[in-house]
């Protein structure tokens, strides 16, 4: 057909109705907004996320403070009878923990400063205990080394009217200038007759000796007579 201006070759274009242009521009617009943005490298990342958050209970019973088995691990600042002393760790009930132990300053949290800090105190310790062992070793030897002599009153027989006790014994050493005290004394029972007695003595830590006693009549001008 002839007449509307285009020749064989080039390609069928309609008219576009006025206002049909800005229409199919609104359209492109609309689709550009609406479409997907790809990821890129130059898209944000998403923070990975982390475990979820455990419940209260769950914290609790994860708490490194908190053994395994449900009992917490604290450290004794003082002795608590019929649990530990001072520095030892022991593991008990969390109330127990809270409600007496902790708020009566009589134990501290097991964390890892305190354990450092409990060690530390305890190399201080055993140097002390080594120290006080060595002294009483040479004070042992002193005494295995000596004899006592305590007067008392006496029949003819030997019986004594009155008794050789353990605070008596102290004395003497004491006088002798050794430092034992009544309690370090060991005997069965008070000594009621003249003659050698074999006194045993408690030092301390793992240390014992022994004392020769004589128990000999009270020296009277009388008898001197």
């Amino acid at each position: 057909m002839r007449g509307w201006g285009r020749t064989a070759d080039a390609p069928y274009a309609p008219a576009l109705a006025p206002g049909s242009k800005a229409i199919i521009e609104m359209a492109k617009t609309t689709q550009t907004k609406n479409k997907p943005k790809a990821k890129g490298d130059g898209a944000k990342k998403a923070a990975p996320a982390g475990p979820p958050r455990q419940p209260g209970v769950e914290r609790r019973k994860n708490h490194p403070l908190r053994a395994k088995n449900g009992h917490l691990s604290v450290l004794l600042t003082n002795t608590v009878p019929h649990l530990g002393a001072p520095g030892d760790l022991v593991k008990v009930r969390p109330g127990f923990a809270r409600n007496y132990l902790l708020p009566q300053g009589l134990a501290t949290f097991a964390t890892p400063h305190n354990l450092r800090v409990v060690e530390k105190h305890r190399e201080r310790l055993r140097a002390l205990e080594a120290a006080r062992r060595a002294d009483l070793m040479a004070l042992a030897a002193q005494i295995a080394q000596r004899s006592l002599t305590i007067e008392a009153n006496a029949n003819e027989e030997g019986h004594l009217y009155g008794s050789v006790n353990a605070d008596q014994i102290a004395g003497a050493l004491k006088t002798e200038g050794f430092p034992i005290a009544t309690e370090n004394v060991r005997i069965e029972g008070p000594l009621k007759e003249l003659g050698l007695y074999t006194i045993k003595l408690h030092l301390g830590q793992d240390v014992d000796t022994e004392v020769k006693l004589w128990v000999v009549p009270t020296h009277t001008e009388e008898a001197a007579s």
